[in-house]
């Protein structure tokens, strides 16, 4: 009987790459992660292995590299931090698909943002488009794919919102609130990320759900899934910004950077591409209305504490 494949995920106690690693152990591959969270709560048991990322020692990266089939990669910062800043992030890439290479990776999956550019103002954007660019020049087979929105499980963006509807009387927006997204369920990328893990041809799309949302009418269809229609206001982006700002420094955390605000209203979160996944929002919001929303998520305590697992609705 042949030996399982080793697969090596980024973050596999994080947000997507959890998704990502069941599906993987479901498949009957091998999983080793790597981690700036080696001692977080490991939901999988023996069944993973974790090492800790040694960016200044690019030797070590490329032996816990050694011998993967398939290198999912879902490594990145939503924004600058002490700990960790965007242009850090880039150059610990660089140091990973190098040490990929050199290991003898067969194939790079990578995880990007719709609508990536190098010329964006933006750095999240901007950042991920020169990620894009080095691992198309590294020589390593690779898929990228593109999500716009996360949703489920332990997603903050969906439940935030819910969260904001069920404690304030009316909910802020910015401007006309017109500017579209593509959510994505989150197992739905992990099925993607595993189907181009076993594909051969270099490949680039968007990962991207059935459904397209206004920002307003994804406030407002998640206001009436869990029975709290607010009124909606629109206000000028500056001051929507302070107001998420504020909201974030009561709960000792990041609400919204400005660049998600500029980026999301610049529509960069949508793209006109078929769908590739599934499961509609619309329906997983019905499905977990009774839960969603009831407790804050926080981004920075997810930072901090390393050893807890990330909360589930």
């Amino acid at each position: 009987m042949a030996e399982p494949q080793l697969h090596v995920v980024t973050g596999a106690f994080g947000y997507s790459g959890r998704y990502l690693t069941k599906r993987l152990l479901d498949a009957g591959h091998r999983v080793r992660t790597l981690t700036g969270s080696p001692h977080r709560e490991n939901p999988f048991g023996g069944q993973v292995e974790a090492r800790p990322y040694t960016w200044n020692e690019p030797e070590k990266l490329a032996d816990a590299l050694r011998g993967a089939a398939v290198l999912y990669n879902t490594y990145w910062v939503r924004f600058n931090m002490p700990a960790a800043t965007f242009g850090d992030a880039l150059r610990n890439t660089r140091t990973l698909f190098a040490a990929a290479r050199q290991a003898g990776v067969r194939r790079v999956v990578h995880v990007s943002i719709t609508n990536p550019s190098e010329d964006s103002p933006l750095e999240y954007f901007s950042g991920k488009a020169r990620c894009e660019k080095m691992l198309k020049e590294s020589g390593l087979s690779y898929a990228i794919v593109r999500p716009a929105v996360l949703f489920g499980g332990e997603g903050i963006l969906m439940n935030n919102i819910a969260w904001a509807l069920r404690k304030f009387p009316v909910f802020n927006i910015f401007g006309d609130g017109q500017y579209r997204l593509r959510p994505i369920h989150v197992d739905d990328l992990a099925a993607l990320m595993v189907s181009e893990g076993a594909a051969a041809q270099d490949h680039t799309l968007d990962a991207v759900g059935p459904e397209t949302f206004t920002y307003r009418g994804l406030v407002e269809a998640i206001g009436k899934a869990i029975g709290k229609p607010r009124p909606i206001i629109s206000v000028p982006a500056a001051i929507g910004w302070r107001a998420a700002w504020l909201v974030g420094k009561m709960m000792g955390d990041v609400l919204l950077t400005h660049d998600e605000v500029t980026g999301l209203m610049a529509d960069l979160l949508y793209t006109d591409s078929p769908a590739t996944a599934p499961t509609r929002l619309t329906d997983w919001l019905r499905e977990n209305a009774a839960t969603l929303g009831r407790r804050y998520f926080g981004e920075i305590v997810r930072r901090q504490d390393r050893q807890k697992a990330y909360e589930k609705l």
